[in-house]
């Protein structure tokens, strides 16, 4: 596996090499519970700061614990928020926590490494981000990027995330391999909670291409399940029309729960896919 300092620096110099982050004026302005900080005073749920009181404060904003340490009178200011807060899951089954022979990554580091050079400039652009299913809220700086790549890498024990408790924009990454009810019943929750969402859907080129010959023998990663083809390359039409139809229906529920779709092969230049997951990112930003 990538160590994860590697994968980290990784995703640093991928963030470098896209541009800065171009939300609509109306996202930035946007305020509600639950939304990202600005590292400014403010409207919001999160403490910012003390201030010394001013004539023009009202008589209840005064922090009497904080006041009574001095003869001073003292304000708790929150700090402004607006509608970003991005969440992040990355599929833990081992089907996704796999490699090829001869691959440098898995589909699960590869996605993490898509969504940490995201997270990286959303933190750096004071929006708030965390782990969907994680146990800790979502945070911005240097510090809330090193608690995500740590839960991305722990994965949620095998078990999909239930909604957060306030609205948030969703990046969901895994290779949406199950059958599309299943993941229709698992999303539809998210969905209902969070109107703004992203599959992030990443395959090996093995997956892609079923580059297999004669005999060979496939099995499922973390389950006993196999099975043995004859002359492999009888299948592979019909293997692409299914992978095929799979990715259609897959794109089609996306659409339907009003969320955005992007795919990804492992191996393939990094930058291309980050920078369409950036863009559909941005692509929310006037409706909030």
């Amino acid at each position: 596996m990538t160590p994860a300092a590697d994968l980290r620096a990784e995703a640093e110099a991928l963030a470098r090499q896209l541009p800065g982050l171009n939300f609509k004026a109306e996202a930035s302005e946007a305020a509600h519970i639950g939304s990202a900080g600005r590292r400014r005073p403010g409207t919001g749920e999160h403490f910012w700061q003390y201030r010394r009181y001013a004539q023009e404060d009202a008589a209840e904003r005064v922090d009497w614990r904080r006041s009574a340490k001095g003869n001073e009178l003292f304000v708790r200011e929150t700090e402004l928020e607006t509608a970003r807060t991005v969440l992040f899951w990355c599929d833990d089954d081992p089907g996704f926590r796999w490699k090829a022979e001869g691959e440098l990554r898995t589909k699960a580091e590869e996605a993490t490494l898509l969504m940490l050079a995201l997270a990286i400039m959303l933190s750096k652009d004071g929006e708030r981000i965390g782990a969907l299913g994680g146990g800790r809220g979502a945070s911005f700086g240097k510090r809330a990027v090193d608690r995500l790549s740590d839960e991305l890498a722990r994965g949620t024990g095998g078990k999909f995330p239930s909604p957060p408790r306030s609205s948030a924009t969703l990046i969901v990454a895994s290779d949406f391999y199950d059958p599309i009810p299943e993941w229709r019943t698992r999303l539809a929750p998210l969905a209902g909670k969070c109107p703004e969402g992203i599959l992030l859907a990443v395959s090996s080129p093995v997956e892609v291409d079923f580059p297999f010959e004669g005999r060979v023998k496939l099995h499922r990663p973390g389950s006993a399940l196999s099975r043995i083809f004859g002359r492999a390359e009888t299948i592979r039409e019909e293997y692409h029309r299914r992978f095929a139809a799979q990715r259609d229906a897959l794109s089609e529920l996306t659409n339907k729960m009003g969320w955005r779709f992007v795919s990804h092969v492992s191996g393939q230049p990094p930058l291309q896919s980050a920078a369409r997951l950036k863009a559909q990112l941005e692509s929310f930003g006037a409706k909030l």
